[in-house]
């Protein structure tokens, strides 16, 4: 199917809103819609937060009666189906819209190509497929949590041109410099979840937390820790929601869980046969939960588990011009190789510095 220059250029726009619901709309996708009558936008609006008005809607109230013979350009099939707000499908074609473009079809279930064949039903020509891969981008997450029943995950780590995170007396602060971190923050920001270790949690005693962008909700936060071992007194376990993934179930353990429950933590055990938690469970436990990006910040012995396990998605890394020695410890604990077939290969998407440091977004090949 051919679009029109004009095409192309309202659903670049419908994209533009959609993103601004980055860091808030969590666990619905970021949407944007555009209205457009005789050549002239009338009505624009994006999906703001869960709960509220969809994107359609913001543009129809915008828009009001001249939304009537109008194109609707919106970055995802509208909605089919009663949630907490009404279908969007039934607003579009209650307003009097003539034809209706989607960037792609919506991956849940529950529409599936239903709005759109609804839209259809009632006279409106409907296509989609218009700057699809951007459109699919915005809401990886959510298109692998319909699709393949666990959430995006991003790892993110920073590290010496040698490729290595901390000293081995553990001190890794500050690697990278200001503007690296807080770039960091910005994709804490979009995540819905922070993962991390035990170990981090002991060694760094970090936060997790979103402090150098501004945002209006802080994202779960969620450890890795077979034995129970996070110290009651660690900062994480304070300034929002916490999980602890844990495995070994015992009488030692229970006593440990209620401790950190006391501080308003969460406790699920999820064990595999070698007594570590179950990292597949852990994220189909998170779908579960309506989490749909994961960003991990974890030491090189998770790093190593998630990505022996295929559970990295991307790669998040920034390099700083500064080489600290072999002795010091690396990105990911993996198995030595014999042969160089077995390497991990990776596609780079973007690299770019960012202040004193370079910034790498690569994705398994």
């Amino acid at each position: 199917m051919s679009f029109s220059a004009v095409d192309h250029g309202m659903m670049a726009r419908a994209l533009q809103l959609a993103e601004r619901g980055l860091w808030t709309t969590s666990p619905n996708p970021r949407v944007g819609c555009v209205l457009v009558r005789d050549g002239l936008v009338v009505g624009e609006g994006w999906h703001e937060k869960a709960g509220e008005p969809h994107a359609e809607v913001h543009a129809l109230r915008a828009a009001g009666d001249r939304a009537r013979g109008a194109t609707a350009y919106v970055t995802l099939e509208p909605c089919s189906h009663h949630g907490r707000t009404p279908p969007c499908a039934e607003a579009l074609i209650a307003a009097g819209v003539t034809r209706v473009v989607a960037a792609m079809e919506d991956p849940n279930p529950l529409v599936a190509g239903r709005g759109l064949a609804l839209l259809r039903a009632a006279g409106i020509d409907t296509a989609n497929g218009l700057l699809e891969g951007e459109a699919r981008e915005l809401n990886i997450g959510f298109v692998s949590r319909m699709t393949r029943g666990r959430p995006w995950l991003r790892l993110k780590t920073a590290a010496s041109l040698d490729g290595k995170t901390a000293l081995n007396n553990g001190l890794s602060q500050w690697i990278t410099g200001p503007d690296a971190r807080r770039d960091g923050h910005r994709w804490r920001a979009r995540a819905c979840a922070i993962l991390t270790g035990v170990g981090t949690v002991r060694d760094d005693d970090p936060r997790l937390t979103v402090r150098d962008v501004e945002t209006s909700r802080q994202p779960l936060r969620v450890i890795v820790d077979s034995r129970l071992e996070t110290p009651v007194s660690a900062r994480i376990l304070s300034g929002g929601s916490v999980l602890i993934a844990a495995a070994v179930d015992d009488a030692a353990t229970a006593k440990k869980a209620a401790v950190l429950r006391s501080t308003g933590a969460e406790v699920v055990f999820l064990p595999n046969a070698a007594g570590k938690v179950e990292l597949p469970d852990l994220l189909t436990e998170l779908a579960r939960r309506g989490i749909n990006e994961v960003h991990a910040e974890a030491g090189f012995k998770l790093n190593g588990s998630l990505l022996r396990e295929g559970l990295v998605d991307e790669f998040l890394i920034y390099l700083a011009p500064c080489l600290i020695g072999h002795e010091a410890a690396g990105m990911f604990n993996l198995p030595a190789l014999s042969e160089l077939s077995g390497k991990q290969a990776l596609r780079l998407r973007d690299v770019r510095q960012v202040g004193a440091d370079i910034r790498l977004i690569a994705r398994p090949s």
